[in-house]
C-alpha cells in the first residue's frame, strides 16, 4: 500500500453528548452492583460527579498517554465547555503533537500495529500503536511553534503562558475556524481554563523551541518549569478545595499532587485534595508513580482517602463511559465558570 492509501481513514472523536448515551447513567448505576473494575468505574464516576456538584471544588484534569490521537479530544472539549474541569495538566504530546496538530487542520488516521514499521519510516508515517500520523504535517506543527516563539518577547515563559499564546494564534487564524473549534487549546483559551505542560519540551514544541533558540542564540523564548509549579500552586492556595481527575499517570499526576506540599513550603497551609479518581493500566508493584495508589499519595499528605478511587482500565474504554455518566447526570449545569487564567493576566500578555 502507498502513503495515500494508508492515510485515508481518519480517527473520529466520540461525542458523549448524544442523546443515545443518556443511558450511561442507568448503566453505571447497574455496574455499581457488579464486581472488579465495573464497580470501581461506577464508584469513580460517582466521585467525579461529586466534584462537579461541589460548588467550592476546583477540578484538575490530568492527561497522560496518547489520548487525543485515539479519539478522546471531543470528550475533553465537552468537559471544558460545560465547566466540568477548571485546570488541565498534561503531557506535551496530547496538547501540542495531537490537539494543536489537529487544530492546524491535520488528522490522525486508523492504522495497524502489525504493519512493517521500516516501510512506514520510508514513507514518512509515524505510528502510535494502531494510529498513523503524516510526518510532513507534524513538521508543520513544529514550525508553527517556532513561528509563535519568533513573535513573542524574549523571556522565560511558563507552559501555561505559552499555551495561552497558542490559543491566541488559533483565534487569529480565521482560516482554521473549522479545525480549531473542537480544539482543547482553543476552547481553553476562550474559557480561560489554564493548561500546564510541565515537560513542555518533550513533544513537538521542543523541536520548535530548539529551532527558535538556534536561530536566536543571544535572546530567545525559553520555558520555566518552576514557574509552572508556582502558578499551579497559587491556584491551589486561592481555591483550596480541590479534586483531581487523572487519566494515566506520570508527570501530570505527580505535578498536581505535589502542589499541596508546595503550598506548605510557601507557609500556606492548604487541605489535601478532597477528591481523586485515576484511570490507569499501570501496576503499582514496580514502584512507578503511574500505578501508585491514591492511598499511597495520602501518606505524603497529598490526597484525602475518603473520596478516592483507582480504576484499572484503558482510557479509551473508561473515560467515555465515566464522562457520559457525569454529563447526562446534569449537575454541571449549576457550576460556575472559574476562568482561572485571569488571575495571571499581568504575565499572560506577550508584552508582559
Amino acid at each position: 500500500m502507498n502513503k495515500k492509501q494508508l492515510l485515508q481513514n481518519p480517527i473520529k472523536h466520540i461525542d458523549i453528548k448524544k442523546p443515545a448515551y443518556s443511558g450511561m447513567v442507568e448503566l453505571m448505576e447497574d455496574m455499581s452492583n457488579m464486581a472488579f473494575q465495573s464497580r470501581n468505574l461506577a464508584r469513580g464516576a460517582r466521585i467525579y460527579n461529586q466534584m462537579i456538584a461541589d460548588q467550592d471544588c476546583t477540578i484538575y484534569l490530568t492527561l497522560a498517554g496518547s489520548l487525543i490521537s485515539a479519539g478522546l479530544k471531543k470528550v475533553i472539549v465537552d468537559l471544558v465547555q460545560n465547566n466540568m474541569v477548571d485546570v488541565i495538566v498534561s503531557t506535551g504530546a496530547n496538547i501540542v503533537d495531537q490537539d494543536f496538530f489537529e487544530a492546524l487542520g491535520h488528522k490522525h488516521y486508523k492504522g495497524s500495529p502489525d504493519v512493517d514499521d521500516n516501510l512506514l519510516r520510508e514513507m514518512g508515517i509515524d505510528r502510535i500503536y494502531d494510529t498513523y500520523i503524516n510526518e510532513e504535517e507534524l513538521k508543520n506543527c513544529d514550525q508553527t511553534i517556532t513561528d509563535i516563539c519568533n513573535g513573542l518577547n524574549t523571556r522565560p515563559y511558563s507552559s501555561r503562558e505559552f499555551i495561552h499564546e497558542m490559543g491566541r494564534y488559533l483565534k487569529e487564524r480565521n482560516d482554521l475556524k473549522e479545525s480549531r473549534d473542537d480544539s482543547i487549546v482553543f476552547n481553553c483559551y476562550e474559557k480561560q481554563v489554564p493548561i500546564f505542560v510541565p515537560a513542555f519540551s518533550d513533544c513537538s514544541a521542543g523541536f520548535g523551541l530548539v529551532k527558535h533558540q538556534v536561530e536566536h542564540p543571544a535572546e530567545h523564548v525559553s520555558m520555566d518549569s518552576a514557574k509552572d509549579f508556582l502558578e499551579l500552586t497559587k491556584i491551589k492556595m486561592q481555591d483550596q478545595q480541590s479534586g483531581i481527575f487523572m487519566i494515566g499517570g506520570g508527570v501530570p499526576k505527580n505535578f498536581v499532587q505535589d502542589i499541596v506540599v508546595a503550598a506548605e513550603i510557601l507557609e500556606k497551609e492548604v487541605p489535601m485534595h478532597k477528591y481523586a479518581v485515576q484511570i490507569t493500566v499501570a501496576d503499582e508493584r514496580d514502584g512507578a508513580l503511574s500505578g501508585s495508589t491514591l492511598r499511597e499519595a495520602s501518606s505524603w499528605g497529598k490526597v484525602n482517602t475518603l473520596h478516592e478511587q483507582m480504576i484499572f482500565s484503558e482510557a479509551t474504554i473508561a473515560l467515555p463511559l465515566l464522562a457520559a455518566y457525569a454529563y447526562h447526570k446534569g449537575d454541571f449545569e449549576k457550576r460556575r465558570e472559574r476562568k482561572l487564567n485571569t488571575i495571571f493576566y499581568e504575565v499572560t500578555s506577550a508584552s508582559g
